[in-house]
């Protein structure tokens, strides 16, 4: 077996940047960097993966057990894989089924195992989300040192990380209900099973790349406008913020994830960096919209602050494992929108009612 080795960048007590490394088998793939993330989700590896949240980001994941229902190229949320790098304590690889460890190494996608994700998780929840990286080494000194060198290169890159994952080209698609309403979506790293849920209620829908002007979806003349899931801080995806403000009170309009962050924005408030960030199936979260309580599949490293939201937007939901925003809603320009992920895929699907909710509110448009 090779050693291979998880890299942290750690602050010291004395403001000093160090290098911790943690040993374990290497698995296959190549050396990368990134964010270092965990997700309490029990399965999903291949949507996690394939979701374009999760860009920039090497993905350790609590559950202890992966890859040990095989893969299904039908649970793919886009067209590729985003992660950067797969952590867990153990790994699928028997004579019956190794496929989901082989389909992350031949991506290039470096898989480290045989570690303790407990005592890692516990690192980012105290410490916070760390640049880091993998790779394959003899010792944790020449671990440090190719790390070192990985995770500069990767700090140079375009830090609009929505403009790396976002489509080039409009694309438009049918939908399954003929005199159903139009909906346009602008995409900031849009899931396949968001765009399957507005299919099954509208009759077209036309996704839109993340620096679209106001005046090119106008001239599409949607019903309605969703703001998609995506990766990074929403602060820095150009374009998302001005176009949505020049939309407001226009048509109804329904935000997801980054989408919430960017409506906020648009609105006047403000957003900030959770300290290790919500990832995983098992948020519960109170919910003023449809009168509910529930449990939500959650994948974001940024959140709204409610003190700077202006006083005709009221936080519609609420995180209950520490209050923080889930939503916002502001009835005098026609929107809402929610910080975990409605359409599942992986995770609870209790929340997927706020796709109806929406798309009703269509029919009079």
């Amino acid at each position: 077996m090779n050693k291979g080795f998880l890299v942290l960048e750690t602050n010291a007590p004395d403001g000093a940047q160090k290098l911790d490394a943690y040993e374990g088998v290497w698995r296959g793939g190549k050396p990368r960097a990134g964010e270092v993330v965990f997700n309490t989700s029990h399965s999903g590896y291949e949507e996690i993966a394939t979701d374009p949240s999760y860009f920039h980001q090497i993905m350790v994941m609590t559950a202890p057990m992966q890859g040990n229902y095989g893969v299904e190229r039908a649970a793919w949320e886009s067209s590729q894989m985003w992660i950067e790098g797969f952590v867990s304590t153990e790994m699928q690889r028997s004579a019956r089924d190794s496929s989901w460890n082989d389909q992350l190494a031949a991506a290039g996608i470096p898989v480290l195992t045989d570690l303790d994700t407990r005592q890692i998780v516990l690192k980012l929840r105290t410490n916070g989300t760390p640049w880091g990286a993998l790779v394959p080494a003899g010792s944790a000194d020449e671990a440090r040192a190719m790390a070192r060198v990985l995770i500069d290169e990767k700090k140079t890159h375009d830090i609009d990380w929505v403009y790396a994952v976002t489509r080039r080209e409009v694309e438009v698609r049918k939908g399954s209900k003929a005199n159903g309403p139009r909906v346009a979506i602008i995409d900031y790293g849009v899931k396949e099973n968001t765009l399957r849920e507005l299919q099954a209620g509208s009759s077209e829908i036309a996704v839109f790349p993340s620096r679209t002007s106001a005046r090119a979806i106008r001239d599409w003349n949607p019903s309605g406008l969703m703001l998609s899931n995506g990766p990074g801080n929403p602060a820095d995806v150009k374009q998302a913020v001005e176009t949505v403000r020049e939309l407001l009170g226009w048509r109804p309009l329904f935000g997801i994830c980054m989408g919430n962050q960017i409506l906020s924005l648009a609105l006047g408030g403000k957003t900030y960096k959770l300290p290790f960030g919500h990832r995983g199936g098992n948020h519960p979260v109170r919910d003023l919209l449809l009168n509910e309580i529930y449990v939500t599949s959650q994948n974001h490293g940024y959140c709204v602050d409610a003190a700077s939201l202006p006083s005709d937007v009221r936080v519609s939901h609420t995180n209950l494992n520490d209050n923080t925003v889930e939503g916002i809603e502001c009835a005098s320009k026609k929107c809402f929108s929610v910080q975990y992920h409605p359409e599942s895929h992986p995770g609870p699907h209790d929340a997927r009612r706020l796709f109806d909710y929406f798309l009703d509110g269509l029919s009079n448009v």
